[in-house]
């Protein structure tokens, strides 16, 4: 995560006094001091054919980094968000250029998705810019340029190397879930009552699984960015799990407990999940970047490997067999083609029962650690179809409806990772829709001060979430195939829902808008246009 100097500071004090100190940060002095997201100026160029295939991609961006570099603050704006520029389409070259700038604003850090939502939003805008340029509908030029799943796996004219991913079948089905065939009705019908109409398309890759360590030294970081799990099981079968990743809403407790549980063959209920205590979890990079699962998921599944093979050794003994003859299924260890077999809870007693085990070779108890270094990120993707509705009246926009179907590989808790997505969306939306970090031009004065200048997002802006998930596509090289979970809906709904917006003010035939897409900075184009 992000480094404040007020961490430092009750760290120092701290020791200096012998005795716990506590800093409490009001809301007022957040606002003017905590990292901000996302401040980028673009130009970009896109090269076609006169049949809509893409042939050269050139952008040149400005980045805000604020006062000083923050954590993350450099990183962001020029590796992460430019190595993902080729997006789900096969552009043969790609040039990124990347000025970071220092200005009087706060300093710049990770926000949810981190330099692949302004990748997204830059490409599909491009994308809708040269369908409109060449009469080609907007779901064909993306389908005709998208890499296919044979061609997996792919490596990009910007550098990375996707592993797999069907790119086409998640934006038909995404096409299907949303009605796009029928959407001129629709449309036709906010005419007859004065309104404007529009339908928006976002397809995105995501790096998620940060990082390989190989990766991360190679830009410049001074630590290792695997994650380790060490896993115990006690007498009585209970499982403990401590782990260097950190649960602060993400159902972590849940999803690592779901593994051991179906591993193992234990109750849900006897697995313990630790995080973040450093007195006890083994080393560990932390949660971010849409990792714990891909990378701390992988290293819990290294050490019940370790747990297993140790308890099959066991177990053989027990049922005086060869270890080569043991299978493990569903908590139950049986000798290859008998009946003769012996539970995970008996093996698990008589590991911690020496004079039960075999007379040597075989250590008391069962407590492993692995770890994991992902060779490769995990390439999450996704299609987000958005339909919105504008009154010209007013300039507020209306989210009608917003259809998701996200590849994240494999999914251990369906109801965590729709909860991650729809947290994602909603964050998105609030980019997209109404969030603002304001300064007065001329002072420098932070003008978005308090929750009364600043809106967020409330449950009467968000429509129903019509999500699907795609597992056809599990990643190829962890354990679990998983992919990263947690970005995906920030990444898809701002380019979503300016691309529906844009489309809706067709008749008015304008090319850009800046976003928040406020209400008042909506009525002013349309006003504009009058004048």
């Amino acid at each position: 995560g992000k480094h404040y100097p007020e961490e430092t500071l009750v760290a120092w004090t701290t020791k200096k006094l012998g005795r716990t100190v506590k800093w409490i940060g009001r809301r007022e002095e957040s606002f003017i001091s905590d990292t901000q997201g996302r401040d980028h100026q673009t130009t970009a160029e896109l090269a076609l054919t006169n049949d809509g295939e893409f042939l050269g991609l050139r952008v040149n961006t400005i980045a805000n980094i604020g006062a000083y570099v923050s954590t993350f603050g450099a990183n962001i704006p020029s590796a992460i968000y430019s190595a993902l520029f080729s997006g789900v389409y096969k552009t043969p070259a790609v040039h990124v250029e990347v000025t970071g700038v220092f200005t009087n604003t706060v300093p710049v850090d990770a926000y949810r998705g981190a330099g692949r939502p302004e990748a997204c939003y830059v490409l599909e805008r491009l994308a809708d810019e040269a369908a409109k340029k060449l009469d080609i509908d907007r779901v064909q030029i993306r389908l005709k340029n998208m890499i296919m799943v044979d061609q997996m796996p792919f490596t990009t004219a910007i550098g990375p190397t996707y592993d797999s991913g069907n790119f086409p079948a998640l934006l038909k089905k995404a096409c299907a879930n949303a009605d796009y065939e029928n959407f001129s009705k629709r449309r036709k019908l906010s005419e007859e009552h004065g309104r404007f109409r529009g339908i928006g398309i976002a397809s995105f890759v995501e790096s998620s699984g940060i990082a390989p360590s190989r990766m991360a030294g190679a830009l410049g970081a001074r630590v290792a960015t695997f994650e380790s799990a060490q896993i115990r099981v006690n007498e009585d079968g209970s499982v403990s799990a401590s782990l260097g990743t950190h649960n602060h809403g993400q159902g972590h407790a849940t999803s690592f407990a779901q593994l051991i549980s179906e591993r193992f063959g234990v109750p849900l209920d006897a697995v313990e999940i630790i995080e973040g205590d450093t007195a006890m979890a083994p080393r560990g990079t932390g949660t971010f970047g849409s990792r714990s699962m891909v990378v701390g998921g992988s290293a819990i599944h290294f050490a019940a490997d370790k747990v297993i093979e140790k308890c099959t050794r066991i177990a053989a003994h027990m049922l005086e067999a060869a270890p080569g003859d043991i299978k493990f299924r569903e908590g139950v260890f049986q000798v290859i083609g008998t009946d003769h077999s012996v539970g995970f809870l008996d093996v698990a007693k008589t590991a911690h029962t020496p004079f039960r085990l075999p007379p040597e070779g075989i250590e008391p108890g069962l407590d492993e650690n692995a770890f994991f270094d992902p060779t490769n990120f995990a390439f999450s993707n996704g299609a987000h179809i958005a339909e919105v509705e504008i009154d010209p009246d007013t300039g507020v926009i209306r989210l009608l409806d917003y259809f998701a179907v996200d590849d994240i590989g494999t999914v251990i808790n369906p109801m965590i990772v729709e909860g991650q997505v729809h947290g994602g969306l909603a964050q998105g939306i609030g980019q997209v829709l109404m969030e603002n970090c304001a300064y007065d031009p001329d002072s420098g004065q932070l003008l978005s001060g308090s929750f009364m200048d600043y809106a967020m997002p409330r449950a009467d802006d968000l429509p129903y979430f019509n999500s699907e998930l795609d597992q056809t596509q599990p990643c190829t090289h962890n354990p679990l195939g998983a992919k990263g979970c947690g970005e995906s809906g920030a990444i898809g709904a701002p380019a979503a829902i300016a691309s529906a917006v844009l489309d809706a003010l067709t008749p008015l035939n304008f090319q850009d808008i800046q976003m928040p897409l406020t209400a008042e900075s909506i009525w002013n184009k349309i006003n504009s246009t009058k004048s």
